[in-house]
């Protein structure tokens, strides 16, 4: 448990002990031990073979991936047995079954609990809206299911298990990652209602069949629609993982040619990831936002590498090569459906609020909402990172400077939320290229001169200029910080408050982009 944070330890140890509260009335007498060793048997056996590795691998992944897979057993056993022998039925298989994370024992542990307590719940429930009488168990002379009266304890035990489940899941989420409780809390009853109703259906079938003259062994019959809707679980899963491995790849590429930034990109999509948590977004948009952060300058791929390892100021015509990197990520990401908003974000991601941004000069509200995330994020890290060229700037020294170009440069909500965020789960700075092994003794570090280019047509010049596709916030004239050359700042616009976002006085003129030049 050393890898857990304390306020997590504390509430898994409480679920841990409401959940043995609530088993200790099924060691008394009158609890149907063999329906509750039947249950428990076939709930652990569903859940073995995504542990076991020679099955796993002989089925190609198309085994469960995760504890709790198999939960129409779990509703079966709610709606069959009393509340307490219900809740004994999950624990074996919760402690058997696969987890991907360390500690093992301890996520075992608070699944166990969590999976009892649900269960606990969806009995009680139904008890209270007839389930035992509904489903034949005798009183009113009843024998047989009585449908469909029978649905409504077997959508209130539903219910109750869904929402039992997503109120652990959304605390103890809280507790780990120290996010306001409605954070925490958003989407996961809501996601989760359709996939547990199709459990509950499953789960009344397994317990009418449970039922019926032909005994118990009717009821595996059920294993099988509940085999069929694991593997179209586990197959959502692997294309999953292959998004995440076509990411990595298009990342890795550009680490490559442009070694001189190496992890900026991964870190540019955590900051993007805080700025969106503390904005409330949907944890499906936030996954989309972490993509946009990790490939914003997946464009550099079509930048020749002469360019981006310059020695010396760039000439008009490289600076407007490397100025068309949004564009040229832009092209190579537009067919890769699953990215959805994180497109525009690549497209976007060096536009200013006042205007003067590229590649078409958008303003205010006219920048997606994604690309602003992503600009804050990339500016902020390229400030904070240590290397081969530039030594890092303080957490708080990189903050200030934000704040001070929200407004004109940066929309000043995301900036905010940044700082909120930072107050919150810290950053920790990291060193890139040649910092990484350090100088020799003796020896001063390295200093790489970083490419010094001439301010464009229409943007305000000053005595030296900063890169392009860094992000870094315009300095005031003749300032500079830490080595690196900055541009002098861009007066707001007329109507630009601290809060809000600058006016739009022009449509914004869209440049086509070049082809060819890489």
């Amino acid at each position: 448990m050393r890898a857990i944070p304390g306020a997590a330890r504390a509430y898994i140890l409480g679920a841990a002990l409401c959940a043995a509260f609530c088993l200790l009335p099924a060691f008394r007498a009158g609890t149907p031990w063999r329906a509750v060793a039947l249950l428990a048997a076939l709930y652990a056996l569903c859940e073995m073979p995504a542990r076991c590795r020679v099955l796993g691998r002989s089925l190609h992944g198309s085994v469960p991936i995760a504890a709790g897979s198999f939960f129409p057993v779990l509703l079966a056993s709610a709606l069959l047995l009393p509340p307490a022998a219900a809740a004994l039925v999950a624990v074996p298989g919760a402690l058997l079954g696969r987890v991907e994370q360390r500690p093992r024992g301890a996520r075992r542990i608070w699944r166990a609990a969590q999976l009892s307590l649900a269960t606990w719940a969806a009995a009680r429930a139904q008890i209270l809206f007839g389930g035992p009488v509904a489903l034949g168990g005798g009183g009113y002379g009843l024998k047989t299911p009585d449908f469909p009266y029978v649905l409504l304890p077997a959508g209130a035990a539903t219910l109750a298990f869904c929402l039992v489940l997503a109120t652990l899941d959304g605390g103890v989420l809280a507790a780990a990652e120290r996010l306001p409780l409605r954070t925490a809390w958003r989407g996961l009853f809501v996601r989760s209602l359709a996939p547990h109703g199709a459990h509950g259906l499953a789960g009344l079938m397994m317990a009418v069949l449970w039922r019926s003259p032909y005994g118990p062994l009717s009821a595996l019959f059920v294993l099988l629609p509940m085999y069929i809707s694991c593997w179209v679980f586990a197959q959502y899963h692997r294309e999953s993982a292959a998004h995440q491995a076509t990411i990595r790849a298009l990342v890795q590429a550009v680490d490559i040619k442009d070694k001189y930034t190496r992890g900026h990109s991964e870190r540019v999509g955590r900051a993007s990831v805080l700025i969106a948590q503390e904005l409330g977004m949907d944890r499906d948009r936030v996954e989309v936002l972490r993509f946009a952060g990790i490939l914003h300058d997946v464009g550099k791929l079509g930048v020749p590498t002469r360019v981006l390892r310059k020695d010396g100021p760039l000439t008009p015509d490289e600076r407007r090569v490397i100025e068309l990197h949004p564009e040229y990520g832009h092209e190579m990401v537009r067919g890769i459906g699953f990215l959805g908003e994180a497109r525009e974000a690549i497209l976007h991601h060096h536009e200013r609020l006042d205007g003067s941004g590229y590649p078409y000069g958008l303003a205010g509200a006219q920048i997606p909402e994604f690309a602003r995330v992503v600009a804050v994020a990339d500016a902020f890290d390229a400030m904070t990172s240590t290397r081969s060229y530039s030594r890092a700037r303080p957490v708080g020294t990189a903050v200030a400077e934000l704040e001070r170009c929200a407004g004109s440069q940066f929309d000043p909500d995301m900036v905010d939320a940044l700082v909120r965020a930072l107050a919150r789960h810290g950053w920790q700075t990291a060193v890139t290229a040649d910092e990484k092994n350090g100088p020799p003794p003796g020896a001063e570090a390295p200093v790489r001169p970083r490419p010094v280019l001439p301010a464009p047509v229409g943007r305000p010049a000053g005595p030296e200029a900063a890169p392009v596709g860094e992000g870094l916030p315009v300095q005031a004239p003749g300032r500079q910080v830490s080595g690196r050359a900055q541009l002098p700042a861009a007066s707001p616009e007329p109507g630009a408050t601290r809060r809000g976002l600058p006016a739009v006085p022009r449509p914004p003129a869209r440049r086509a982009p070049r082809r060819g030049r890489a």
